[in-house]
């Protein structure tokens, strides 16, 4: 949860995880002060005395019962025997995460090497130079230092330019991308890039976003190995709170958590519980009226014809462009894969096209196309010519 844009939403997934390493680090999870013979008693506090982490409430196992739930003794006790204790290198083969204290595999790659992986395997997704497009997100708008001082602006000036959260500005840990690129990219190709390949692009990504690494520029001809990336320091890697990092991290998050005001809430009688009508009115409502803007310096066009298109539209190229990383092996030019498809005509293979499927694919497979030119683009795939 970012300090500025404090989110309930977010401050429920943090206590939640919270919560997990609660247990990890030996706080007894009983309950303590409460007793019931229905559903009526809780307890907020553990029996070493200290609070629920998220300052919730917590329903102690008495009488065989949790409120009006009876355990089930029985299957409590029941053990299970099935299958086997995995071998060392299958294990090695899942763990494959990479975090802020689990460096990636030894390897290199350039940003020159990740520009090139990067128009061939992602731009037709995430747009020139990481800006998206398509419905997918950005990866980068310029600066990464100076975009993340955005982070602290709001929108309650209409001029005012809102938080840009892309990945240099945003992300706390490059970490993430690391793996993320690894494991899961790139659509519908998931985990065919080598270790090499990946720090390439995560070397690419650093340079879109204008990143400097120990001092040193990430360039277009910087390379980057396991040596510099444990030298990453991400602008915003202080940007959220509670902080969970280090021995103290569980209990600042319990004492974060007791003060509703950190994260959005504010009760309109904070020693009681409630179940609706809790918290202070905040917001202001502010109406449009009239009838907007008219008058306009200079005053607005009002003329809506685009330019006339020079030389006729070609759909090989196109094809290259914005479709051949997904369409080479399924569903390429001329394909008889495609008879499964054309079957109920070409108007529904244009329009789930244009509309994007739940299969992945991006609206217009994420180019910016006019539905006529689009049309030409699936003619040219269904037949080949």
């Amino acid at each position: 949860m970012f300090k500025l844009n404090k989110l309930i939403i977010s401050a429920s997934i943090a206590a939640s995880a919270a919560l997990f390493m609660t247990a990890c680090n030996g706080d007894d999870t009983s309950t303590a002060g409460a007793s019931h013979s229905g559903a009526t008693a809780s307890a907020v506090a553990y029996t070493n005395g200290k609070a629920v982490i998220d300052g919730g409430t917590t329903y102690p196992v008495i009488n065989g019962k949790t409120s009006d739930y009876v355990i089930d003794k029985q299957a409590e006790s029941e053990t299970f025997n099935y299958g086997r204790t995995p071998t060392a290198n299958e294990i090695a083969a899942w763990d494959t995460d990479v975090t802020h204290i689990k460096l990636p595999p030894e390897g290199s790659g350039s940003v020159e090497e990740g520009e090139e992986l990067y128009e061939e395997k992602c731009v037709m997704c995430h747009g020139d130079f990481g800006s998206g497009g398509g419905g997918y997100p950005s990866l980068s708008k310029g600066n990464a230092v100076e975009l993340q001082k955005t982070l602290t602006n709001q929108r309650f000036d209409p001029d005012a330019d809102g938080p840009s959260r892309f990945f240099g500005s945003y992300w706390p840990q490059a970490s993430t991308m690391w793996w993320y690129i690894h494991d899961g990219m790139p659509h519908p190709m998931t985990k065919s890039l080598s270790v090499d390949e990946t720090y390439a692009l995560t070397a690419y990504m650093l340079n879109i976003n204008e990143m400097v690494v120990d001092g040193v520029e990430v360039d277009d001809d910087y390379v980057l190995d396991q040596e510099k990336f444990a030298k990453i320091v991400m602008p915003n890697v202080d940007g959220f709170e509670p902080e969970i990092r280090g021995k103290d991290g569980v209990e600042n998050v319990r004492a974060y958590f007791q003060v509703a005001s950190n994260f959005g809430g504010q009760k309109v009688n904070p020693s009681e519980r409630c179940m609706k009508d809790c918290l202070e009115p905040t917001a202001k409502a502010t109406y449009i009226s009239g009838t907007g803007i008219s008058d306009f310096l200079p005053p607005m066009a009002t003329v809506r014809d685009l330019p006339k298109a020079e030389g006729g539209f070609d759909a090989k190229a196109a094809y290259e462009s914005n479709c051949a990383m997904c369409h080479a092996s399924y569903l390429a030019p001329g394909s008889s894969d495609w008879k499964g498809y054309t079957a109920h005509g070409m108007d529904q293979v244009y329009a789930k096209g244009i509309a994007g499927t739940e299969g992945g694919m991006p609206p217009k497979g994420g180019s910016s196309l006019s539905d006529k030119d689009f049309k030409t683009l699936v003619d040219y795939m269904v037949s080949g010519k």
